[in-house]
């Protein structure tokens, strides 16, 4: 293990180095999940070696409740990381049997949180809902523990199953009903968006101005680094390998390892752009102009026809999702987000 270790640290360093010598440069960086923490000093090394090649100015990462130790917090500080997620996903532990995730006990993870609570300039918490078995009641009382503990954030993430997974899921456990899922979605809005918390995104509520995780909202492009990680660049879309061995025979030679490539279509790029900024819940109609030299209105007026209808409103120079849009723009990402998850399904089936 302690070998393959080596090798995958090596590997992302190589495949920095190649994306530097490409021309790209840098300022925010997101470490997500596995469990970036599990091996502090290589996470440390590394960050010491991004800063080395870019200019870094907001380190964004996940870590899990059993990570979440006064060292650790210490450690995260040193590295001067901004924004540290925390992957909780539920306080109930018949939830989390379920999901096959063991935090430890309740009372035992909400201490770690509030011991970190203010230690960062964003303390973000994740939760999951709609989960085959997980009841609205018990979502319902996450989210009030969640209140209770006055923590900066949180970001509430629906099922988001491939078909096989789903299919898994289903023969394990109960079938997955999306019909419920407003139900769960609801509850969000009442406790926090009605709370005196902010919504961040359609999934992320904040109070006050806080720093968010959602790098396809604030950056038109974004560049995956890391064994199965996708990036969209200049409209292009590409797919890293998910195979080990070949990502590291690929960034050792020297190479991208890129092994998926497509051009999206002028559309789908509006209509990508459209979605991305729908979920931050505003969409700078004079961004747009620039991006793309014409009016949004008149490139996608059928799919602002849509939206009209289903909750956003439109002034001179933005359009805002409404109360009413928060749920169907977050059934359209969570469809966006399940189609990346097939894809990726595919690609370690295959070991490509």
């Amino acid at each position: 293990m302690m070998a393959w270790r080596a090798v995958i640290l090596t590997t992302l360093s190589a495949n920095w180095r190649c994306t530097g010598e490409q021309g790209f440069n840098f300022n925010d960086v997101y470490f997500g999940g596995g469990t970036p923490t599990v091996l502090m000093d290589e996470l440390g090394g590394f960050i010491t070696h991004l800063r080395k090649q870019f200019d870094i100015k907001q380190i964004s990462l996940e870590t899990t409740p059993r990570e979440l130790t006064p060292q650790n917090i210490k450690l995260l500080k040193d590295f001067s990381i901004n924004r540290l997620s925390i992957g909780v996903q539920s306080f109930n532990e018949q939830v989390l049997k379920t999901m096959g995730r063991i935090n430890g006990p309740a009372d035992e993870v909400k201490k770690r949180l509030l011991k970190a609570e203010g230690q960062f300039d964003t303390l973000n918490v994740d939760f999951v809902f709609n989960f085959p078995g997980q009841t609205v009641e018990q979502f319902a009382a996450d989210v009030a523990a969640f209140k209770e503990l006055g923590i900066d954030q949180a970001t509430f993430y629906p099922l988001m199953a491939s078909p096989h997974k789903k299919d898994a899921m289903e023969r394990r456990f109960n079938r997955v009903d999306n019909s419920r899922e407003q139900r769960f979605y609801s509850i969000i809005q009442e406790q926090l968006y009605h709370g005196g918390y902010k919504a961040s995104t359609a999934w992320c509520f904040s109070r006050g101005e806080r720093l968010i995780d959602e790098y396809i909202i604030e950056s038109d492009d974004y560049l995956g680094i890391g064994s199965g990680s996708v990036s969209i660049l200049q409209g292009n879309f590409y797919v890293n390998s998910f195979s080990l061995e070949r990502y590291h025979d690929m960034t050792a030679s020297g190479k991208l390892p890129i092994v998926g490539w497509r051009e999206l279509s002028g559309k789908e790029k509006m209509r990508y752009y459209l979605l991305t900024k729908l979920f931050g819940l505003k969409v700078d109609k004079n961004a747009f102009r620039q991006r793309f030299s014409d009016e949004l209105g008149r490139k996608l007026w059928l799919e602002l026809a849509f939206f009209k209808w289903g909750g956003v409103v439109e002034g001179s120079d933005v359009l805002r999702v409404t109360e009413k849009g928060m749920y169907p723009v977050s059934v359209m990402m969570r469809e966006f987000f399940a189609a990346l998850n097939t894809l990726r399904e595919y690609h370690i089936e295959c070991q490509i």
